[in-house]
Order: structure tokens, then C-alpha cells, then sequence
């Protein structure tokens, strides 16, 4: 048996159902607890569940403070088995599916809740910022650069001098994201956006521009991971996880990030799910600035490493295109609800696969790949994960 045949269908009895979204706002005066809360709420009302029967809790925030998720099970009534606080930023929604999954087959929870919602008040994001990284402080502040702006130009600098791309090319992921967006009615973003539009916006910290960014707002995105015959006795609309990888402080070596941890464990997330690259319906890809995405198109296998470029000249990321996606419109379109934007491609690939994504559907899509991206220290994001989901009729 080859290697890749062993590491098949390694989630075996676990499931993955209840998509969840609570509709975001630019601010917000109620706290991440009030977020996460109606997030939980919309779970139980999704999937039929008795709340009693939630016995496992994953929760990410960045504005949850003084709180972890053992305060939430009293805030909330409930009574686990097993919890975790997973402080991952992009890479939060894949982790926290991981574990869950673990959680559920070694039999430590049933039906684990996987939560991540932030607020954003006036003064949120500036003192997240702030508090971020006493690495990136050290590194850069003392220059006069601080936040991801910052660290993340140098890093895009790097890989467009290196592979040859240009701002155009990182234009083509921002369009094409925000006329996905414009088909969903939760995205903030709601003015369609051109190219020349893109071109012309306003520097931010170069080569970085307005378009480049994302909008923080406040939000909250959820999904359940339970035992598959649970699922089957609500009749809840389920999906299976396929494959998963999940790496830290990847290529430590690389003087300036160009590529992330996916490109060491890539082999195996499509061995696991027994697919390849050109099975993949619908790409989900964490995208907190354009070049991450083009980066993570080389990494999970779609094009070759420094072809990135030419692969965005010649696809069609649209909805109704040949390379379905960040079919939600991303983060770039949609906002960025602080760790919610580490679960926004999980939701949307299971809505997907579901069939139940409603106008951002791709036609007949049955599997979908979502990716994280995360936790920058100044000249690299030190985390990276992604995972396969196959609907029931895959």
C-alpha cells in the first residue's frame, strides 16, 4: 500500500454541518461575547440540536479579553466534555475543525461547536494592532513601520521583485473577489470595483494600496463537528473532511516569506483526501492581501512555484468562471471579523459542497479546498493550514 493510499479517509465517522455566518457590521458597541453568543445560537437553530447535546466548544477572538472559551460555557450554558481557545488568527477555523475532529473520533465529545467572532468598537483594531506581536515591535517599530500594512509590503515587495508580479496581477484576485461579493448579501463591500479602480487607490504602505486590505469589522462565523450518525438522525445536512494539514514557522530558513508551510505538507492533504489539484471544485483561500492568495495558489498545488503570476492571467476566479473562487467575495470584499476571517472559507466551502450556498453557488461543486493564513512576526506569517471537504454525494 503506497503512502498516500494509508493516509486515506483519516476522519472517518466525523462530520462536518450548520454553516453559520451572523451578518457583520463596520462597528459595533456590543462585545466579541454578545457575537460568539448569536453565533451559538444560530448552531442550535440550524441544526435542530438540544443545546445540552453541544458537549465540546472551539472558540477564536482577538477581543474576547479577559474571557477564554471556559468562561463562555458558563456564559452560555453550556457543559462540556472537552474545549479549547485557539489563538490563531487565519489559521484558527482549520485548527480548530482539526481538533474537533480528533476530539469527536477518540470519543472525548460528541457534537463540538467551533465558534470564531469578533467586535470591532472605534479603538478595536488599533489596539489589536498594537498588541499583536512584541516580535514585529522589536523588529519594526524603532523604523517607523508598524501593523501588517507594513511587515506584509516588505514581504509582497519581496515576492513581486522575485517571481515577477505585478500590481495588475494582485488587481485581477481584488476584482474578480468583489463581484463574487456582490452576489452576497452578508458582504459589506456592495459598489463593484474595476481594475483601473484598483490601480488608482490610494497607497497604503507600498506596494500595498486601499484595495489590497481588508475592511475589520465585527462578525461571527460557526460550523458543528459532530459523529456522523448523529448527524444522519437529524437528517442535518452533513459533510465529510477529506484531508487536512496544518503547519507552523515553515522554511525558517527563507530570508523573506515566499512561500508558506502548505508547500511542505501538500502531498499529503491530497493523498489523504485521494484527489488532485484539478479535482477541486471550489478554492477557498485565506486572503488578507492579494498576493497571499497568489502565493497559496503555487503552495496547494494549482501552478507551479513563481507561476503564480501567469496562473492569474489565465483563469477566471468568478463564481461562473473555470476557477471558481473566494466565491463569498474573501475577506476582501466580505471584511475581516477578526479571527472570523480564519473561518470565512471554511463556511463558505461547506455551503458549497452543501449545495445550500444560495447565489455565491457554484454549479454541481462537490469538493472544495479552504486554506488559513496567519500570525505575521514582521517577515513571515508563522502559520498555515487547509482542508478538503467533500459533499455527500462526492
Amino acid at each position: 500500500m503506497s503512502d498516500a493510499a494509508r493516509l486515506r479517509r483519516p476522519y472517518d465517522g466525523v462530520v462536518v454541518a450548520a454553516p453559520v455566518t451572523v451578518p457583520y457590521e463596520r462597528y459595533s458597541i456590543e462585545s466579541a461575547q454578545w457575537w460568539i453568543g448569536r453565533a451559538l445560537k444560530a448552531l442550535v437553530e440550524t441544526s435542530g440540536l438540544d443545546k445540552r447535546a453541544i458537549d465540546g466548544l472551539v472558540i477564536s477572538s482577538f477581543t474576547l479579553q479577559p474571557d477564554s472559551a471556559v468562561a463562555l460555557t458558563q456564559h452560555f450554558g453550556l457543559s462540556t466534555r472537552w474545549l479549547d481557545t485557539i489563538p490563531l488568527g487565519g489559521v484558527s477555523g482549520i485548527a480548530g475543525l482539526r481538533k474537533a475532529a480528533r476530539a469527536v473520533q477518540a470519543g472525548d465529545a460528541d457534537v463540538v461547536a467551533c465558534i470564531a467572532g469578533d467586535t470591532n468598537q472605534v479603538d478595536t483594531f488599533r489596539r489589536t494592532l498594537e498588541n499583536f506581536s512584541r516580535f514585529a515591535q522589536d523588529a519594526a517599530y524603532p523604523y517607523g513601520a508598524g501593523g501588517a500594512n507594513a511587515s506584509f509590503a516588505l514581504i509582497a515587495r519581496h515576492y513581486m521583485t522575485r517571481f515577477g508580479a505585478t500590481r495588475e496581477d494582485f488587481g485581477r484576485i481584488a476584482v474578480s473577489q468583489r463581484a463574487n461579493a456582490l452576489r452576497n448579501p452578508h458582504a459589506l463591500m456592495k459598489a463593484p470595483l474595476t481594475l483601473e479602480q484598483y490601480m488608482a487607490a490610494r497607497p497604503i504602505s507600498d506596494p500595498i494600496h486601499l484595495f489590497d486590505c481588508v475592511m475589520p469589522c465585527a462578525g461571527a462565523e460557526a460550523f458543528l463537528v459532530m459523529r456522523e450518525d448523529i448527524a444522519t438522525s437529524l437528517t442535518l445536512p452533513a459533510a465529510r473532511i477529506a484531508g487536512t494539514i496544518e503547519r507552523h514557522n515553515a522554511f525558517a530558513d527563507d530570508v523573506v516569506q515566499t512561500r508558506g508551510g502548505w508547500a511542505m505538507d501538500v502531498g499529503d492533504l491530497y493523498g489523504m483526501a485521494g484527489t488532485e489539484p484539478d479535482d477541486i471544485d471550489v478554492v477557498l483561500t485565506y486572503d488578507d492581501y492579494p498576493f497571499v492568495v497568489m502565493m497559496q495558489f503555487e503552495d496547494l498545488g494549482f501552478c507551479a512555484k513563481g507561476d503564480g503570476p501567469r496562473f492569474v492571467r489565465e483563469h477566471d476566479f468568478t463564481i461562473d468562471g473555470d476557477f471558481p473562487h473566494n466565491t463569498s467575495g474573501g475577506q476582501l470584499s466580505v471584511g475581516q471579523a477578526g479571527a472570523g476571517g480564519g473561518y470565512l472559507g471554511l463556511t463558505e466551502a461547506l455551503r458549497q459542497v452543501l449545495g445550500t450556498a444560495g447565489p455565491t453557488q457554484v454549479e454541481g461543486a462537490r469538493t472544495a479546498l479552504a486554506s488559513g493564513f496567519g500570525m505575521i512576526n514582521y517577515d513571515r506569517g508563522l502559520s498555515s493550514g487547509a482542508a478538503i471537504l467533500m459533499g455527500p454525494s462526492a
